[in-house]
């Protein structure tokens, strides 16, 4: 199967969500949540992550993950990353509850796929309640499907087709078993010596430019606005829309995702910044955007 056939199979049966004057949505991708420790690149971020999470959430946007949330290839249990991060999943549940969470899964979480894993895996996150020392399950995702693409339909502009990007390529798609196998037991434990996974789009130029260039084409020749994560490289530009990038959750000082408000689409990087008095505090910056989307572009 080619990388159109796999990224036309990944919305065939996508849900189908409003996009109106009114729609708040905000996109993340790969947060590559870990278990806390030292190969855990989420936790860096963590309190960056947090602070945007309160704002969307107390600002009515309805999340949308676009897979990758939870890094699964390096760590074998999910139950471990949900221990580490219970704080987050608890604001991530807040968004569950008034059905504005939506859920993609990546290469690196493709087991999500799979219903029974859901289920399992997905349903409860522990939470030290109180003064009781001991974790207890709390409702996490109790009905939530991971799926492969979502489509934002619009009146007026393309549609918003959103996905993970990974079916562009062949190891990281068809073969991601074998891709998993190789990051677990062979990536993990020399990367703490410098040396990168050259299977990696993100970690691999040669390999995210095609990548990009392969999700470009699809976008043109379907004639929507295609919105990806995968290569970690945030894109938003308005000269070409047709394809955009949410970024990551893993930068070395911020994190990156792209606002849809209304019909307006910005590309936003969180950051600590400096205030006078020398304090610290969490920074929403804008760096590209916004730009109409009510219009054929």
């Amino acid at each position: 199967m080619s990388c159109y056939s796999r990224l036309k199979k990944s919305f065939a049966q996508a849900p189908r969500l409003p996009l109106d004057s009114r729609t708040k949505y905000v996109l993340f991708s790969d947060c590559h949540r870990g278990t806390g420790t030292s190969n855990d690149n989420f936790l860096k971020n963590r309190n960056l992550y947090s602070a945007a999470l309160q704002y969307y959430y107390r600002a009515g946007y309805t999340y949308i993950e676009l897979g990758d949330g939870d890094e699964l290839w390096e760590n074998r249990s999910m139950k471990q990353i949900t221990i580490a991060h219970g704080d987050i999943f608890r604001l991530l549940s807040l968004f569950h509850e008034r059905r504005r969470l939506y859920m993609l899964y990546g290469n690196h979480d493709m087991i999500k796929k799979g219903r029974r894993y859901t289920v399992k895996n997905c349903s409860t996150y522990p939470c030290c309640c109180g003064n009781n020392p001991h974790l207890d399950n709390r409702p996490l995702f109790p009905d939530i499907k991971f799926h492969a693409g979502i489509i934002l339909e619009a009146s007026g502009s393309k549609d918003i087709y959103l996905t993970h990007g990974h079916q562009c390529d062949l190891f990281n798609s068809t073969l991601w078993r074998i891709s998993r196998f190789l990051v677990r037991y062979v990536w993990k434990p020399v990367e703490r010596y410098g040396v990168l996974d050259p299977t990696s789009a993100a970690k691999n130029y040669t390999r995210r430019k095609k990548t990009e260039q392969r999700l470009l084409r699809f976008a043109k020749k379907e004639n929507v606005i295609l919105i990806t994560g995968h290569t970690h490289r945030p894109t938003l530009s308005e000269d070409d829309l047709c394809y955009c990038n949410s970024g990551s959750c893993v930068h070395p000082y911020s994190i990156t995702c792209i606002e849809i408000e209304g019909l307006h689409i910005s590309l936003i990087k969180w950051c600590f910044e400096t205030k006078p008095d020398m304090s610290l505090r969490v920074a929403r910056q804008v760096l590209s955007g916004p730009f109409i989307l009510n219009r054929k572009v």
